[in-house]
């Protein structure tokens, strides 16, 4: 029995990886890959995603090292995976292929491909269940349709997933086999940041499975116990920040649940709140699976031709920090930094970009996804769609953020301001979120003058928020005029 591996971008791990776990169980030869697909590795097109093709390179760097440590050779191959693999199938003689399995329409169309192909040379290509704890269309109504509700969607997935135990990484593996003639030209080397046109920012979090570790184990030693509290304080380090972890699959999702339902077993509240952020993860993928037209339209037909407005100089400030509303600027500037945005500052953004500025939302999720570390289709669809009202199970879309308020509740001592927006560090804590409030000796005294070191306010947050409501009024009740 000889079984191809198949690594991708979504399980850069060994332990609790159940493909590996199988081929290895089976007791042949394990030849384990990766595929630098130029759709993702292409210069021009990795530089589109430069904070994740950081996170996925340094990833992948540690996988091979890992693979390599225990007696085997992470081989990567250079091409179009539809063609790479079958090619890599029949060359190796393969008895079948595994992988997990992608929820985004590319992957799905993909391995719908691969699939094919590789029935017509004989191979099975096994795809196994591992970016959510449910498996696809586990967690259905009492209809036995997909949830568009999320609170019902939670009690389902309590009662019918049930999560074991994740597996160990294996102490060693079989050597590889030689790479087969044929298809030596494929080969090609890991990919490096210089090779795919990617400048290095040393401000993003570490990639591999040991920095993922180390990063959950920080949160459930210390931040997870006050996590109902902390986990909308944007000022601290009050969250687990291991979203591109899961996303990158450096982290299994069943490791992180059972891990930390252990850790948190003496702070149940703690528990009952942080795993409904992952089971909202796993909603959004349900919706996905079931909806992929999410990804370019809005999931309620209503919203469908909404009169959004094409400013580009409101949507250049949004984009670089500088709309006059400090916790907007402060979120913008530390997805540009950091490749991460606190999710209290993700909301407040999209709201204020979507509803305030009347700019179409898919411009900010798109503006998202290249930029952020943990840019997963899923989480950030659901959450533009969320913030704009007009996703599954959305936020009223009458409800508009105040960025002002948002920012006195949830960054109350301004530290969140303080951090990525310098300028305006030296006013107090009770103008910090509207300087324009100040008295001009506080502005004189904090070096800021409106306008000058730091932009007045782009839109009136009453007059823009009346300009949002009526357009959707307006928009909601014609249903008969929408493209």
């Amino acid at each position: 029995m000889r079984t191809i591996v198949w690594f991708r971008g979504k399980d850069l791990r060994l332990a609790d990886h159940e493909p590996l776990a199988d081929a290895l169980a089976r007791r042949g030869d394990v030849v384990p890959i990766f595929v630098v697909d130029p759709y993702f590795f292409a210069p021009e097109r990795a530089r589109e995603l430069p904070h994740r093709m950081q996170f996925l390179v340094d990833s992948l760097a540690e996988l091979a090292e890992n693979v390599a440590e225990r007696g085997s050779r992470l081989t990567f191959f250079g091409g179009k995976s539809v063609d790479v693999v079958p090619k890599l199938a029949h060359a190796y003689r393969a008895d079948r292929v595994v992988a997990y399995r992608w929820s985004e329409p590319i992957g799905v169309d993909r391995d719908r491909r691969i699939t094919a192909a590789l029935a017509r040379e004989g191979i099975p290509f096994d795809l196994f269940e591992g970016e959510t704890l449910a498996k696809p269309g586990e967690v259905l109504t009492g209809a036995g349709e997909p949830f568009s509700v999320f609170t019902p969607f939670a009690r389902a997935f309590a009662k019918v997933v049930e999560i074991g135990k994740p597996l160990r990484a294996p102490a060693a593996l079989p050597k590889a086999p030689p790479v087969p003639a044929g298809v030596r030209p494929l080969l090609t080397k890991a990919p490096t940041l210089e090779s795919i046109g990617v400048e290095r920012n040393e401000h993003l979090v570490a990639g591999g499975e040991k920095a993922s570790r180390d990063r959950l184990r920080r949160f459930l030693k210390g931040p997870a116990a006050k996590y109902e509290t902390g986990r909308n304080e944007m000022g601290i380090e009050g969250t687990s920040r291991i979203s591109q972890d899961l996303k990158f699959g450096t982290l299994s999702a069943r490791y992180v649940w059972t891990t930390a339902k252990d850790a948190l077993d003496e702070h149940p509240k703690a528990w009952r709140v942080w795993s409904n952020e992952l089971v909202w993860r796993e909603f959004a993928y349900d919706v996905l699976r079931v909806r992929p037209s999410v990804l370019t339209k809005p999931f309620r037909s209503a919203w469908k031709g909404f009169p959004w407005r094409r400013d580009e100089k409101a949507w250049r400030a949004w984009c670089e920090g500088t709309t006059g509303y400090p916790i907007v600027d402060a979120s913008a500037r530390q997805l540009l930094a950091e490749g991460f945005v606190h999710n209290r500052a993700r909301m407040i953004s999209a709201s204020f970009l979507a509803k305030h500025l009347l700019v179409d939302f898919r411009k900010g999720e798109a503006h998202y996804m290249k930029f952020l570390t943990d840019g997963d289709w899923a989480n950030n669809d659901l959450g533009w769609q969320w913030s704009a009202g007009c996703g599954v199970d959305a936020q009223p879309w009458f409800r508009v953020f105040n960025p002002v308020g948002q920012g006195k509740r949830f960054d109350v001592d301004g530290a969140y301001v303080r951090r990525w927006v310098p300028e305006l560090a030296r006013l107090s804590n009770r103008h910090i979120h509207a300087p324009w409030e100040a008295p001009e000796a506080e502005l004189a005294r904090a070096g800021v003058e409106l306008g000058k070191t730091y932009p007045r306010p782009i839109v009136d947050l009453a007059l823009a928020r009346g300009r949002f409501l009526a357009a959707a009024e307006g928009h909601l009740a014609h249903p008969g005029s929408r493209a």
